[in-house]
Protein backbone atom coordinates (compact mmCIF):
# COMPACT_ATOMS: atom_id res chain seq x y z
CA UNK A 1 0.00 0.00 0.00
CA UNK A 2 1.37 3.41 -1.04
CA UNK A 3 1.20 6.18 1.57
CA UNK A 4 0.13 9.54 0.17
CA UNK A 5 1.68 12.88 1.02
CA UNK A 6 -1.61 13.93 2.61
CA UNK A 7 -1.41 10.91 4.93
CA UNK A 8 2.21 11.71 5.82
CA UNK A 9 1.28 15.33 6.58
CA UNK A 10 -1.63 14.21 8.75
CA UNK A 11 0.55 11.71 10.62
CA UNK A 12 3.22 14.39 11.14
CA UNK A 13 0.59 16.79 12.49
CA UNK A 14 -0.29 14.09 15.02
CA UNK A 15 3.39 13.86 16.05
CA UNK A 16 4.37 10.64 14.25
CA UNK A 17 8.18 10.58 14.26
CA UNK A 18 8.48 8.53 11.05
CA UNK A 19 6.25 11.01 9.22
CA UNK A 20 8.28 13.95 10.55
CA UNK A 21 11.45 12.23 9.38
CA UNK A 22 9.91 11.64 5.93
CA UNK A 23 9.04 15.35 5.66
CA UNK A 24 12.57 16.27 6.69
CA UNK A 25 14.17 13.90 4.15
CA UNK A 26 11.87 15.28 1.44
CA UNK A 27 12.62 18.97 2.03
CA UNK A 28 15.99 19.21 3.81
CA UNK A 29 18.20 19.10 0.67
CA UNK A 30 16.23 21.87 -1.05
CA UNK A 31 16.00 24.03 2.09
CA UNK A 32 19.73 23.64 2.75
CA UNK A 33 20.51 24.43 -0.90
CA UNK A 34 18.35 27.55 -0.72
CA UNK A 35 20.04 28.76 2.46
CA UNK A 36 23.52 28.08 1.06
CA UNK A 37 22.76 29.82 -2.21
CA UNK A 38 21.42 32.81 -0.30
CA UNK A 39 24.77 33.07 1.49
CA UNK A 40 23.38 32.31 4.92
CA UNK A 41 26.03 32.00 7.60
CA UNK A 42 26.03 28.40 8.88
CA UNK A 43 23.20 27.19 6.62
CA UNK A 44 22.97 23.89 8.52
CA UNK A 45 21.99 25.78 11.68
CA UNK A 46 19.47 27.85 9.74
CA UNK A 47 17.99 24.67 8.27
CA UNK A 48 17.75 23.22 11.77
CA UNK A 49 15.94 26.32 12.97
CA UNK A 50 13.64 26.07 9.95
CA UNK A 51 12.68 22.49 10.73
CA UNK A 52 12.23 23.24 14.43
CA UNK A 53 9.83 26.00 13.40
CA UNK A 54 8.09 23.55 11.11
CA UNK A 55 7.63 21.01 13.90
CA UNK A 56 6.33 23.69 16.30
CA UNK A 57 3.84 25.04 13.77
CA UNK A 58 2.80 21.78 12.16
CA UNK A 59 -0.18 21.04 14.44
CA UNK A 60 -1.90 24.20 13.20
CA UNK A 61 -0.80 23.97 9.55
CA UNK A 62 -3.66 23.61 7.08
CA UNK A 63 -3.14 22.81 3.42
CA UNK A 64 -1.88 20.35 0.85
CA UNK A 65 1.64 19.30 -0.17
CA UNK A 66 2.32 22.46 -2.24
CA UNK A 67 1.08 24.74 0.53
CA UNK A 68 3.25 22.83 3.01
CA UNK A 69 6.36 23.19 0.85
CA UNK A 70 5.69 26.91 0.45
CA UNK A 71 5.12 27.27 4.20
CA UNK A 72 8.44 25.57 5.03
CA UNK A 73 10.31 27.82 2.58
CA UNK A 74 8.65 30.88 4.06
CA UNK A 75 9.99 29.77 7.47
CA UNK A 76 13.48 29.32 5.95
CA UNK A 77 13.30 32.76 4.34
CA UNK A 78 12.26 34.40 7.63
CA UNK A 79 15.12 32.66 9.48
CA UNK A 80 17.55 33.94 6.84
CA UNK A 81 16.22 37.50 7.11
CA UNK A 82 16.41 37.28 10.93
CA UNK A 83 20.03 36.11 10.71
CA UNK A 84 20.96 38.95 8.37
CA UNK A 85 19.40 41.49 10.74
CA UNK A 86 21.16 39.94 13.73
CA UNK A 87 24.53 39.95 11.96
CA UNK A 88 24.06 43.55 10.83
CA UNK A 89 23.57 44.57 14.47
CA UNK A 90 26.44 42.44 15.83
CA UNK A 91 28.97 41.43 13.18
CA UNK A 92 31.02 38.38 14.14
CA UNK A 93 34.80 38.19 14.08
CA UNK A 94 36.26 35.73 11.54
CA UNK A 95 37.80 32.53 12.92
CA UNK A 96 41.39 31.59 12.09
CA UNK A 97 41.21 28.47 9.85
CA UNK A 98 44.27 27.11 11.68
CA UNK A 99 42.19 26.56 14.82
CA UNK A 100 39.33 24.86 12.98
CA UNK A 101 39.06 21.07 13.34
CA UNK A 102 40.07 19.06 10.30
CA UNK A 103 37.24 17.10 8.68
CA UNK A 104 37.48 13.97 6.63
CA UNK A 105 35.45 13.45 3.49
CA UNK A 106 34.35 10.58 1.33
CA UNK A 107 35.07 10.32 -2.38
CA UNK A 108 37.41 13.23 -3.21
CA UNK A 109 36.52 13.25 -6.93
CA UNK A 110 32.78 13.41 -6.25
CA UNK A 111 33.26 16.10 -3.65
CA UNK A 112 35.39 18.16 -6.04
CA UNK A 113 32.82 17.91 -8.85
CA UNK A 114 30.00 18.78 -6.43
CA UNK A 115 31.93 21.77 -5.12
CA UNK A 116 32.72 23.03 -8.63
CA UNK A 117 29.05 22.80 -9.60
CA UNK A 118 27.94 24.45 -6.38
CA UNK A 119 30.62 27.14 -6.72
CA UNK A 120 29.52 27.89 -10.30
CA UNK A 121 25.89 28.12 -9.23
CA UNK A 122 26.71 30.36 -6.26
CA UNK A 123 28.87 32.62 -8.44
CA UNK A 124 26.16 32.75 -11.10
CA UNK A 125 23.40 33.80 -8.70
CA UNK A 126 25.72 36.23 -6.89
CA UNK A 127 25.68 38.36 -10.06
CA UNK A 128 21.92 38.83 -9.76
CA UNK A 129 20.16 41.49 -7.75
CA UNK A 130 19.09 40.35 -4.28
CA UNK A 131 15.45 40.35 -5.37
CA UNK A 132 16.15 38.29 -8.51
CA UNK A 133 18.19 35.83 -6.44
CA UNK A 134 15.39 35.52 -3.84
CA UNK A 135 12.81 34.82 -6.54
CA UNK A 136 14.89 32.35 -8.55
CA UNK A 137 16.07 30.37 -5.55
CA UNK A 138 12.57 30.07 -4.12
CA UNK A 139 11.12 29.16 -7.53
CA UNK A 140 13.87 26.72 -8.60
CA UNK A 141 15.32 25.24 -5.41
CA UNK A 142 12.18 25.63 -3.36
CA UNK A 143 9.77 24.70 -6.16
CA UNK A 144 7.47 27.37 -4.71
CA UNK A 145 4.66 28.80 -6.86
CA UNK A 146 4.71 32.39 -8.14
CA UNK A 147 1.82 33.31 -5.84
CA UNK A 148 3.53 31.84 -2.80
CA UNK A 149 6.86 33.54 -3.64
CA UNK A 150 4.95 36.81 -3.91
CA UNK A 151 3.45 36.23 -0.45
CA UNK A 152 6.79 35.21 1.11
CA UNK A 153 8.60 38.27 -0.30
CA UNK A 154 5.71 40.72 0.06
CA UNK A 155 5.51 41.44 -3.67
CA UNK A 156 2.86 41.14 -6.36
CA UNK A 157 2.75 38.07 -8.61
CA UNK A 158 3.54 40.32 -11.58
CA UNK A 159 6.65 41.65 -9.84
CA UNK A 160 7.77 38.09 -9.07
CA UNK A 161 7.30 37.06 -12.71
CA UNK A 162 9.23 40.10 -13.89
CA UNK A 163 12.09 39.48 -11.44
CA UNK A 164 12.17 35.82 -12.49
CA UNK A 165 12.31 36.72 -16.19
CA UNK A 166 15.05 39.32 -15.69
CA UNK A 167 17.03 36.95 -13.44
CA UNK A 168 16.85 34.11 -15.95
CA UNK A 169 17.94 36.44 -18.74
CA UNK A 170 20.89 37.62 -16.64
CA UNK A 171 21.91 33.99 -16.00
CA UNK A 172 21.54 33.17 -19.69
CA UNK A 173 23.82 36.12 -20.57
CA UNK A 174 26.43 34.77 -18.14
CA UNK A 175 26.34 31.37 -19.85
CA UNK A 176 26.26 32.64 -23.43
CA UNK A 177 26.90 36.41 -23.64
CA UNK A 178 26.46 36.51 -27.42
CA UNK A 179 23.42 34.25 -27.67
CA UNK A 180 20.98 36.25 -25.53
CA UNK A 181 19.70 39.68 -26.42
Amino acid sequence: MQVTSAEILEAARAGDRAALEALYRWLAPAVLGYLRAQGGRDPEDLASETFMGMVRGLPTFQGDERAFRSWVFSIAHRRLVDQRRRLARRPEEPVDPGVMPETRGGDAELEAVDRLGARWALEAVSGLTAEQRDVLLLRVLGDVSVGDVARILGKSAGAVKSLQRRGLLALARQIDPEGVS
